[in-house]
């Protein structure tokens, strides 16, 4: 099953980016609370990137799958909040932390990435500025951005943001083209920027069309979460 809804997402992603004039972008798989062999069965079909909202889950899917050749050479990105007290787990055991959304993580993770390659970084700006969102304002990212790409254990890859779900799809388009905006303006001083990470099962279609190079997905791959057990 895995398999086709996989297909199908890249299908999509194809068709999006035909339809845009742009190159298709990476699919990150968004596999917060599923199970460690969702994650190993989807790599075994050819998925190589996958998400984690929660820390502690990600390091306990990571044990699980040690030893299963079908996740060699995977991706791990956190994408869910990051507390300053979970920063130095998280510079261990992830490839990407797509979530530096303040000053005081930037040292924390740097400190925590002694070994093997550095430690990819975006920064997420909270576009639309709601309360309920983290992510840093739009005029806060050059800061951060500069104070990533000092330290010499972490890169500067991008920008990541969740706009506000909108039911006015126009509304989300405005958000996604403002994040490109941002992102390209912010590029011309770091080169090392590669990365806009916007778009989820929903709405990657038009994240696309607006510039981004990764989305999102989980729902369309995995189909519903479950609900965080108490």
């Amino acid at each position: 099953m895995l398999t086709h809804t996989l297909d199908a997402v890249v299908q999509r992603l194809d068709n999006a980016a035909r339809q845009a004039g742009r190159p298709r972008p990476r699919l990150l798989a968004v596999s917060k609370l599923q199970p460690a062999e969702a994650v190993a069965a989807l790599a075994a079909a050819g998925q190589r990137a996958f998400g984690e909202n929660y820390v502690q889950e990600a390091q306990a899917k990571q044990a699980a799958l040690a030893l299963d050749p079908r996740v060699a050479g995977i991706e791990w990105h956190l994408i869910g909040h990051l507390q300053s007290n979970k920063a130095a787990l998280a510079a261990s055991i992830f490839d990407w932390v797509q979530t530096v959304d303040r000053d005081k993580l930037v040292p924390l993770l740097a400190a925590a990435r002694t070994g093997g390659p550095p430690l990819n970084v975006l920064v997420q700006v909270n576009i639309d500025d709601e309360a309920s969102k983290h992510g840093c304002r739009p005029e806060e990212a050059s800061r951060l951005a500069d104070a990533i790409a000092a330290q010499p254990r972490l890169v500067m890859r991008g920008l990541m943001a969740i706009p506000a779900p909108l039911p006015d799809m126009a509304r989300r388009r405005d958000a996604f083209r403002r994040m490109k905006t941002l992102f390209d303006v912010l590029a011309t001083r770091h080169p090392s920027m590669d990365t806009l990470s916007m778009g989820m099962s929903e709405d990657f279609e038009l994240a696309i069309a607006e510039g981004a190079t990764l989305v999102r997905v989980g729902t369309a791959l995995f189909g519903a979460r479950s609900k965080l057990p108490k």
